[in-house]
């Protein structure tokens, strides 16, 4: 029987970070890329892969989405400023900003941390969202509205290791928040998800890669910590989780920091 409603039929949504690292799973980007494709939105999707970029394109081209793609640096505010013109050019307006970005090379400890690893951390995982919103934020003002959603983590709110992943995610919370209260007299929503273990390819396949070991075994020291089932959230669950607010489903919904996290953060 042929579907007769989507959730996000003709929204315009720029997905940034659609691209993802080698591996045996779905990353959340491209999960999230899908799972629009899916719903009637027209794409354009964002990363610095190339490679990677054009094969979640291909893939949402096969679900019979309409898509368009640029790759760029979101540290740098020119390519900022040229994602939202593309957008704008191709589509003619922006409905849903996803910014799917993150990054924790070099973390270490406070007194072990270099200086470079903590500002590049910085400059993706914070300043990056804070560019494209600064861009994308007059557009939708003048559409009379929109929706950004934020990759965060549940590193953010939770014990860690990972020093400037988990401030700079933090800060990321906060500004969402900022951004919710500062432009929901713009019928502008802005949230974000806060993804607890997951079972991405950066999550589990980069990290064995690293360490030199199976990620059979990364996957079930992982799984072993998680609550709901002992198991490992996927890609499709922060997938769906944009979906839902992205969708008319949450339209009085703004400012919710959405763990994704099995239960870790109430355990």
């Amino acid at each position: 029987m042929p579907r007769l409603e989507y959730r996000l039929a003709d929204k315009v949504a720029v997905i940034v970070g659609a691209g993802q690292t080698p591996g045996e799973t779905i990353g959340n980007g491209r999960a999230t890329a899908l799972r629009f494709a899916e719903e009637g939105a027209r794409l354009l999707l964002v990363d610095r892969d190339e490679v990677s970029l054009s094969e979640t394109a291909q893939m949402a081209r096969d679900l019979g989405a309409e898509v368009e793609t640029t790759t760029a640096d979101i540290r740098h505010e020119d390519d900022n400023a040229r994602i939202v013109q593309t957008a704008v050019s191709r589509f003619g307006r922006i409905d849903v900003l996803h910014n799917n970005v993150g990054i924790g090379a070099g973390d270490r400890g406070p007194t072990s941390l270099e200086l470079d690893a903590w500002q590049n951390i910085f400059d993706v995982n914070i300043t990056g969202p804070f560019l494209t919103c600064k861009h994308a934020l007059p557009v939708m003002r003048g559409e009379g509205g929109g929706c950004i959603t934020n990759i965060s983590s549940m590193a953010s709110v939770a014990a860690t290791s990972l020093t400037a992943y988990k401030a700079s995610k933090a800060a990321l919370n906060a500004f969402t928040q900022q951004l919710a209260a500062g432009n929901a007299r713009h019928n502008i929503r802005v949230n974000a998800i806060l993804p607890g273990l997951m079972e991405t390819p950066m999550a589990v396949d980069a990290p064995a890669r690293a360490q030199g070991v199976s990620r059979e075994a990364v996957a079930a020291r992982r799984n072993d910590w998680v609550p709901l089932g002992k198991h490992m959230g996927t890609g499709w669950d922060v997938a769906n989780a944009a979906l839902f607010l992205a969708s008319d489903e949450a339209r009085f919904i703004t400012g919710v920091l959405l763990p994704v996290d099995g239960g870790a953060g109430v355990s």
